[in-house]
């Protein structure tokens, strides 16, 4: 049971996420939902990769060539994290940007406002 616990977190991160871009109606929090997925699968890929009593494949001193050893960490879903963590922030901040910019020529942040829905 205790080794369930990064995947029901990761599918925890990704519910919450998807009810904040699905159901609400404020772009901020729209953000703060695609953010919440995308650490959800960050944190599944980091999940894979994971083996117990494993050490990370920079702190060992194999030869080169050698496929991953019982006693490394897989090192690709690493990478594939890191180029993931860095590429989210760049979107993260033009989805913010662009959100500045709503608010400065609709006055508001409010998709239904917007996008020419009234209640």
């Amino acid at each position: 049971m205790i080794f369930n616990i990064p995947f029901i977190a990761v599918a925890a991160l990704v519910i919450i996420g998807l009810y904040a871009v699905i159901f609400r109606r404020n772009l901020i929090k729209m953000v703060i939902g695609i953010t919440l997925i995308e650490s959800g699968v960050n944190l599944f890929l980091i999940t894979l990769g994971y083996r117990e009593g494993s050490v990370a494949p920079i702190f060992t001193s194999l030869p080169t060539g050698t496929i991953v050893p019982e006693g490394m960490a897989f090192p690709v879903p690493q990478a594939l994290t890191l180029t993931s963590i860095v590429i989210g922030v760049a979107v993260l901040a033009l989805m913010l940007s662009l959100i500045i910019h709503i608010y400065r020529h609709y006055g508001t942040l409010d998709v239904r406002k917007i996008g020419g829905e009234e209640e």
